[in-house]
Formats: structure tokens, sequence, C-alpha cells
């Protein structure tokens, strides 16, 4: 039987039959759901159950970008919660067994809902209670206290802002090979206007709805049965995970764009309604919410940069690849009007 690269499915046998005796009944088959850039997954099955393993990108050095230690703890700390991530069953460190750190847990039936085309079927009424749901899940990953389930030292949430800031800037600096108008301006004025930061919590990082997957009830109510790709998590503002919540539900036309966009399906809810329904819900302030789309705006756009500056450099190949360097002034033109938006407010 073949193996998925990156997945040696006997390896992998040995290994559960002796971390957890039973767990398998039959022959392991596996297939790569995704991969690339992030980390692994897999889907495994023995015939009648199935999981999911996730591992770093094969030949990737820099363990720190793909911690798996880290998305392990952070799902088995909020797994008792009512917060929906799938039960996590396993985390192996030794990299004699699959070649790199991997973590195996159960698989969640559901759909990442990546475009508008794909919710389309649901029709309006249940693409707005889903997406409302999306944020509904979030409040309460934002309601959970950090430390009553073990993550107290999960990050460092003084300074989380500058800190992600000059991240990004480096990141762009990295990446710089082309003149981008508007580019140094955006980082400049988000620098300008830092909010103070709501107290600390934990954080998604790459909070989306094809991040999570949803599934329809027995009632007919569709629900968020888990939060998937938790590598970008840590302790830090909320707002930021709000942030790029409202940046993925402006409605972007962009004909064949790699980037995922639900916020043309009918019926989907407006930016504002999403952060309205948020500070109903959370009751936190949200009045710096442009700052935080803003900042969403900068981050995809310097990630689009790099992505671009790989592509013509030869090292990034697939479709769609070639348009991503027209969408990254667009991403700074929006972050620069949104900031500009919270200045007008500012002074008004």
């Amino acid at each position: 039987m073949s193996h998925p690269p990156g997945l040696d499915l006997d390896q992998l046998r040995a290994h559960l039959d002796r971390e957890r005796p039973g767990l398998v009944g039959g022959p392991l088959s596996g297939r790569l759901i995704e991969g690339g850039r992030s980390n692994l997954t897999y889907e495994v099955s023995d015939g009648t159950t199935k999981w999911v393993v996730r591992r770093p990108p094969l030949g990737h050095v820099l363990a720190t970008a793909h911690d798996m230690k880290r998305e392990h703890r952070v799902i088995a700390a909020l797994h008792p919660t009512k917060v929906p991530v799938p039960e996590p069953l396993l985390l192996c460190e030794d990299d004699s067994v699959l070649g790199a750190p991997f973590y195996v847990m159960e698989f969640v039936d559901g759909t990442p809902y990546r475009t508008a085309e794909q919710l389309a079927p649901l029709g309006a009424e249940r693409t707005r209670a889903a997406v409302f749901g999306l944020v509904d899940t979030l409040v309460d990953l934002h309601a959970v206290d950090p430390a009553a389930v073990g993550l107290e030292d999960f990050g460092r949430p003084d300074g989380f802002l500058e800190r992600q800031l000059r991240r990004w800037g480096k990141q762009l600096d990295a990446s710089r090979n082309r003149d981008l108008k508007g580019i140094d301006e955006l980082q400049a004025s988000l620098a300008r206007t830092l909010p103070v930061s709501p107290a600390p919590t934990i954080v998604h990082g790459d909070y989306r709805l094809d991040n999570v997957l949803v599934r329809q009830d027995a009632d007919g109510a569709d629900r968020i049965k888990a939060i998937l790709d938790w590598e970008m998590s840590t302790l830090g503002d909320p707002l930021t995970d709000v942030g790029l919540l409202v940046m993925y539900s402006a409605p972007l036309e962009l004909p064949d764009s790699p980037i995922s966009t639900t916020a043309t399906a009918a019926g989907h809810p407006s930016p504002a309604e999403l952060v309205e329904r948020y500070a109903a819900r959370s009751g936190r302030d949200v009045s710096a919410v442009a700052w935080y789309t803003a900042f969403a705006w900068f981050k995809l756009a310097v990630i689009l940069e790099g992505i671009h500056y790989r592509y013509t450099l030869g090292r990034t190949v697939g479709a769609g690849f070639d348009r991503i360097g027209e969408l990254v002034p667009v991403f700074i033109e929006h972050g620069l009007t949104t900031l500009q938006g919270l200045h007008g407010l500012q002074e008004g």
C-alpha cells in the first residue's frame, strides 16, 4: 500500500499500538488533506474509525514556526471547554517515528467554507446564521480564562501589538524587491495610532470561516463543530482576531483569487454587523476596531508580498500565484482607507 508523502503508515501504526493499545482496529490507510507552506494534515483510517495527523512540512527546519507541541497543547487545553476543537489523542515529539514531531486527533466531520460559491447552496438565511455562529464561537474562545485551562504562560501579552507590528514589518523587509506605494505609510500610521489592548485572551491568530468546520445538525441549524489551524495561536489582544474576521468579511471582488473570500455570498453579514454582534456578546469595547482591521490588511499584504517574492524567484509554483502580486496594492489601499476612517472618527 502506498504511503502519503511524510506519513509512514507502518511506523504510525506501530507507535499507536504502543502508546494507545486497542485504538486502531485494522490496517491503516491515509491521504494528505492539505499541505504546502503550512503544516501537513492527513486523514487516516483503519476502515472503521478516522483520525487526523498533523506534522510540519517536509524538509522544514524552522521547528518554532510549526510547533506541534503548541498546537496540541492549546487544543488539549480547550477540549474540556465549550470551545469546539477536535479531541487530541496523542503527541509524539520523537522524530524517529515520522521524521518530525506530530500529533493525532479525532476526525471531525464538517465543511470548511472557502468561497461564496460553496456557501450558495445553503441559501441566505443559513449562510447568515453560520457566519454569526463564527462570531459567537470567537466570543466563547475569548471568554476562556487562560489560567483556568493551564495556558497562563502560552504567550507574552505585554507589548503584543507593538511586537506584532514589528514582526510583520521585518517580514516585509525580508521580501522587498519592488516599490509598494503606500505600505510604509500604512505601517507608520499603524505604529503611530496603536490602541490600548484590552485584557489578554487566547487568540487564534487566523480566525476565519475556512479554518472552522461547519455541519448541519438534526434541528437544521448549521453549527461550528471544530476550530482548526491553531499554529498562530498565543495569548494576546482578542481584537486582532476580530480585525482579521472583519477584513475577511469585506466584499472584495477578486476574480480567480487564491485568497478565500466568502463575503459576497447571499446573506453574509456585513463587517459592521459582525462587529456589533461581537461587541454585544463579549461586552468588549470595539471602538478601535478600524485599527485592528487596518492591521489585518497590512498583515495580509505582507504575507501576499512574501508569496509574490518567492514566486518571482521561482520558488513557488501553482495556480493563482502569478496573480498574487497584483492583489498586494489592493490590500494596502484598503488598509489605508480603513485607518483614515479611524482618524476621521477620532477627529470628529
